[in-house]
C-alpha cells in the first residue's frame, strides 16, 4: 500500500470542530437533566479563549508544536476535549509526515488506518470531556501515533531495556568483544551525483565517530564504472545477487551470491543506501533484495537495518521557490522521497528485523551520524 499523500481539507476540520463546540457549549446549563449525559459548559462560564471563532482556534493549533498543543489542552475542560479531536490529529499527521527526517519500526504510523475515512458518518463526533473514555469515535488513536512518530516527541518512545538487561549489558561490556561490522549496499551508492562513500573517506570529522578506516582506497575500476552509470542513468551489473524465475514475474526473488552470504552471516547489521531523489520507481526490486540479504537463513532477525534515504545535495530555498514544476506536485516542493514513503516503498514494515529510515545528504553527510547512533544502539552497544 502506498503512503497517503492527500491532505485533509482545512474546511472539513474546521467544520468538525464547530460541530463539536456546538455539542459541548450550551446557552443554558443542563446539569441534572439526564445523569447519563455529559454536562455541557454554559457559555457564560467559558473563557474568552474558549469563545473565539473556531477557525481562529484552528489557526492557533496549526501554528503550535505538538508539545504546546498538549499544554494548551491542560488549560481548560473545553480545550482538553478539543485537542483530542481525532480528525484534527489526522490532519496533522497527513500534513507533517512528509517532513519527518526519520522513522523506524516502533514509530511507523499505520498508513492503512490513515487511508480510512473516520468522518464517513456525517462527521459524527461525540463529546470528549474530562474523565470520559472514547472508543467509538475512532479505533485509531491519531494523536498517539503523531506523538510517537514526530521527531521532537520521539524521545519517550525510544528503545529501552529492562533493568536486568542493563546489568547484563554492563557485565558483558567487561568482556573483550569484537567491533561491530555492517554490510553496506543499495543503489544510492552508485546512482547519486555525489558519492557518499567518497565523502565518508574524506570527512575527518566523521571518520573518528563512524570508525571508518581512512587509509582504505576504493577500487579505481569500480569507481569508473559507477561514474559511467551515474552519467548514463543505468544500473551497474548486479554482482551481489542471483535472480530467480518467479511466477508472476512482477514478484522478483533474489539469492545472495555465496561470497555475499558469508558476509551476511558475519555482520552485526546492515546499511542500505537508498536513492531518495524523485522518480525512482515502486521499489519492488529493492524490497526483494533487502529481504534476500536479511533472510533468517543467514543470521538472526534481531540484527538492525539502517536505511540511509539519500539525495546528492540539499536544494536551496531559492531553488525551491523558483521551481514551478515541484511546487505543483501534490505534496508541495518536494526534492526527496519522504522517510515514511521510503519505508513503504521498501516494504520495511514486513521485515522481522528492527529498521530505521534516516534522511541523509551525500554532499554534507547530514543525518548520517543520527542513523549510525541508532544502528549502534540496536546492535547492543553502549553509546
Amino acid at each position: 500500500m502506498e503512503a497517503p499523500t492527500e491532505k485533509l481539507s482545512e474546511s472539513l476540520v474546521i467544520r468538525s470542530l464547530k460541530r463539536f463546540r456546538d455539542r459541548l457549549l450550551s446557552n443554558t446549563c443542563q446539569l441534572g437533566s439526564d445523569s447519563n449525559q455529559s454536562p455541557k459548559i454554559p457559555v457564560e462560564d467559558a473563557s474568552l479563549l474558549d469563545r473565539i471563532p473556531v477557525d481562529v482556534q484552528f489557526l492557533i493549533l496549526t501554528l503550535l508544536p505538538p508539545e504546546d498543543i498538549c499544554r494548551l489542552g491542560a488549560t481548560s475542560r473545553y480545550w482538553r476535549a478539543l485537542v483530542r479531536d481525532p480528525l484534527l490529529w489526522k490532519y496533522f499527521l497527513l500534513r507533517d509526515m512528509p517532513h519527518w527526517s526519520s522513522i523506524d519500526h516502533v514509530t511507523m504510523p499505520k498508513l492503512e488506518a490513515l487511508a480510512s475515512d473516520i468522518c464517513s458518518n456525517d462527521l459524527q463526533l461525540e463529546e470528549r470531556v474530562e474523565g470520559e473514555e472514547q472508543d467509538n469515535v475512532s479505533k485509531y488513536d491519531y494523536m498517539a501515533e503523531y506523538m510517537k512518530g514526530h521527531p521532537a516527541c520521539r524521545q519517550k518512545w525510544q528503545f529501552s531495556r529492562p533493568p536486568y538487561e542493563v546489568v547484563t549489558s554492563f557485565l558483558t561490556s567487561l568482556l573483550p568483544s569484537s567491533e561491530p561490522r555492517y554490510a553496506m549496499f543499495g543503489p544510492g551508492i552508485e546512482q547519486l551525483d555525489v558519492s557518499m562513500v567518497t565523502r565518508l573517506m574524506h570527512a575527518p570529522d566523521v571518520l573518528p565517530v563512524a570508525a571508518i578506516p581512512s587509509g582504505r582506497q576504493i577500487n579505481g575500476g569500480e569507481m569508473a564504472e559507477r561514474d559511467r552509470a551515474r552519467v548514463g542513468q543505468y544500473s551497474v551489473n548486479d554482482k551481489l545477487f542471483t535472480s530467480e524465475d518467479t511466477d508472476p514475474p512482477s514478484c522478483p526473488m533474489f539469492i545472495p551470491n555465496p561470497q555475499v552470504q558469508e558476509v551476511c552471516q558475519a555482520v552485526s547489521g546492515f546499511i542500505y543506501v537508498a536513492n531518495a531523489e524523485p522518480g525512482q520507481g515502486d521499489g519492488t526490486v529493492e524490497a526483494a533484495k533487502i529481504q534476500a540479504m536479511l533472510s533468517p537463513a543467514w543470521g538472526s532477525t534481531a540484527r538492525p537495518l539502517l536505511v540511509l534515504s539519500c539525495v546528492s545535495r540539499e536544494r536551496l530555498k531559492e531553488e525551491l521557490e523558483t521551481d514551478a514544476a515541484l511546487r505543483t506536485t501534490p505534496t508541495g516542493a518536494r526534492c526527496r522521497t519522504p522517510s515514511v514513503e521510503m519505508a513503504q516503498r521498501l516494504r520495511l514494515p514486513q521485515l522481522p528485523n528492527p529498521w530505521m529510515v534516516q534522511d541523509t545528504v551525500a554532499e554534507s553527510l547530514s543525518g548520517l551520524l543520527d542513523g549510525i547512533s541508532w544502528l549502534l544502539r540496536y546492535s547492543g552497544l553502549r553509546i
